[in-house]
């Protein structure tokens, strides 16, 4: 039974040494590393524009909350929620009649006082005759002078409660100080109001043009003021994913103070919105365009690499070899880098499959994933 194992053993290690002595046959004396597959682009010269971006909020051009300027009843509302309306149109009526008979009555009161102005200046024409023959004392003409004032003083009172009546009056029918939008009805017909209320019967919002207020670092303010300089600026709003723009205006004006807490500076534009993609309280992203940077350098800023001793980018030269190549970059815009120094137009640089690339290893590039750089938009 001991002979038996001992010859089992010996068979498994001459198998295993075989098995071995094969496997070391096959390697061969120098293998040959394979090429790593990349994907690369070419590094252009072009036009870049210079972009400032902040956050902001749409606002109206014009608002106004309406509220009653006097006393009564809402009776009409002659507009439906949400309607576009023009300067002037009618949006609410309270109740005049009250109104109209306070101007009924400041009216006949002026028309009683000037009947009795006629009759005081008829009475001093006839003292003032019977006063030069002395038949009439100078105190009864100044007594009469006296009346005439009095009533020519109660006429001009008439006239001011005519005025305040005609302007009540007026109140009670409230129209549209610019042309806007309707915002929904606080108030329904029927309802007693109240001057000086604190809730509004409506609202009316301007949204075409429409307004952005944004903000953006302090520093930028030297470049913006010089750019107005020169030019209308042209500002970009997208939606809150900083892809789907919504439209194009200009700049309006900057504030006059820089947010001491922020360090940031308050901007405004104005945009036509045609299309009512922008609307009062939204939330958006905002460019503005200050300048360009004209036929400078430009790769994906996908290839350029963060090292110990700065940044660089892996430069495939005609024999398919890749290098490490130090670049300078003066700015990023979108998915382009601006590169100012390290590299020429038309130099070839990867864009995919870093990872596995060092000084010297050989690459494969992919056809299809090749493509020249774009420009930033």
């Amino acid at each position: 039974m001991i002979d038996q194992g001992r010859r089992g053993l010996q068979a498994k290690l001459a198998l295993f040494g075989g098995l071995l002595l094969a496997a070391v046959t096959a390697t061969p004396a120098c293998a040959q590393p394979s090429a790593v597959p990349v994907s690369v682009a070419k590094a252009v010269q072009q036009d870049v524009p210079i972009w400032l971006r902040g956050l902001g909020t749409v606002q109206p051009n014009y608002g106004v909350q309406l509220r009653p300027r006097v006393d009564g009843t809402l009776t009409q509302v002659p507009i439906a929620e949400g309607q576009d309306v023009k300067k002037g149109d009618l949006l609410a009526v309270i109740d005049p009649r009250p109104y109209q008979a306070m101007l009924d009555t400041a009216m006949a009161k002026k028309q009683q006082d000037q009947a009795q102005l006629a009759n005081a200046q008829a009475d001093f024409a006839r003292y003032a005759s019977l006063v030069k023959q002395d038949f009439a004392s100078h105190q009864q003409l100044d007594t009469q002078q006296a009346m005439v004032k009095q009533f020519t003083a109660s006429i001009l009172g008439d006239e001011a409660q005519i005025e305040s009546a005609q302007l009540n009056l007026s109140f009670c029918y409230i129209t549209a100080p610019f042309a806007g939008r309707i915002g929904l009805r606080n108030v329904d017909p029927g309802s007693v109001v109240h001057s000086g209320e604190m809730t509004p019967l409506i609202s009316v919002m301007q949204v075409q043009p429409i307004a952005l207020t944004f903000t953006l670092p302090q520093d930028t303010l030297p470049a913006i003021t010089k750019a107005m300089g020169k030019h209308p600026l042209e500002v970009v709003a997208y939606a809150s994913d900083d892809k789907t723009e919504l439209d194009r205006g200009t700049l309006l004006t900057i504030d006059n103070m820089i947010d001491v807490s922020t360090g940031t500076i308050k901007v405004k534009a104005t945009f036509p919105n045609a299309s009512h993609s922008l609307w009062p309280g939204q939330f958006v992203r905002a460019r503005l365009l200050i300048g360009t940077d004209a036929q400078v350098v430009t790769v994906p800023s996908v290839a350029v690499q963060h090292g110990p001793d700065g940044l660089y980018v892996y430069q495939i030269g005609p024999d398919k070899t890749v290098s490490v190549q130090p670049v300078t970059v003066t700015r990023e815009e979108d998915d382009v880098s601006v590169i100012s120094r390290g590299l020429a137009a038309g130099a070839v640089v990867v864009v995919a499959g870093q990872s596995r690339l060092q000084a010297g290893s050989k690459v494969a590039i992919r056809e299809d994933a090749s493509s020249p750089v774009k420009s930033g938009s």
